[in-house]
């Protein structure tokens, strides 16, 4: 079984308590149908075992095959650099069928970014190296594909529909 690597740290988005007793790390591309599938169940997943469930998301944008991924990504870091990258990451994936560069930028309105600040840091080189870092960390993490998750460190390999997932989950939280 694959590992994560590097595991959870400073760096990563988080949702939910440091100290819960399960991690999910998902590598993720804003522009995947797959993705986008998955992104309702672990909205759902998060609120069932919510103060039991961290929830990470790394980028993994596949920018042969998705045009805007790479844009995606650079938008929900910057919007992180304002403390919102949570809220990008949520419209990004609620209006996956809509991405283009002026969708990004009316998001970046929604959300009351400052603009100015948002267009600067989408062209910082820094967030283009943290994607490349968590893209970098899922290969060698043994993600080939998306969306591809890790269950407390360990590659998670079953389907990712709501009833699997939660499976897999709650067979963490037993007790050994």
């Amino acid at each position: 079984m694959s590992k994560l690597t590097p595991p959870v740290n400073k760096n990563d988005h988080t949702q939910g308590p440091a100290s819960a007793p399960l991690t999910l790390v998902e590598y993720g591309d804003y522009q995947c149908p797959h993705c986008g599938a998955a992104y309702p169940i672990l909205k759902r997943i998060e609120h069932e075992y919510a103060g039991r469930l961290r929830f990470v998301f790394r980028n993994f944008p596949l920018s042969n095959v998705h045009e805007f991924a790479l844009p995606a990504a650079l938008a929900a870091e910057a919007a992180g650099k304002q403390q919102r990258f949570w809220e990008m990451h949520d419209l990004l994936f609620q209006h996956q069928d809509e991405l283009s560069r002026m969708a990004i930028q009316e998001f970046a309105m929604v959300l009351r970014l400052n603009i100015p600040v948002f267009k600067m840091d989408l062209q910082d080189k820094a967030l283009e190296e943290k994607i490349e870092s968590d893209f970098e960390s899922g290969v060698r993490s043994g993600v080939n594909g998306t969306p591809s998750f890790f269950i407390n460190g360990t590659k998670y390999n079953g389907a990712y529909d709501q009833r699997s997932l939660s499976k897999a989950i709650a067979e963490h939280l037993q007790p050994a």
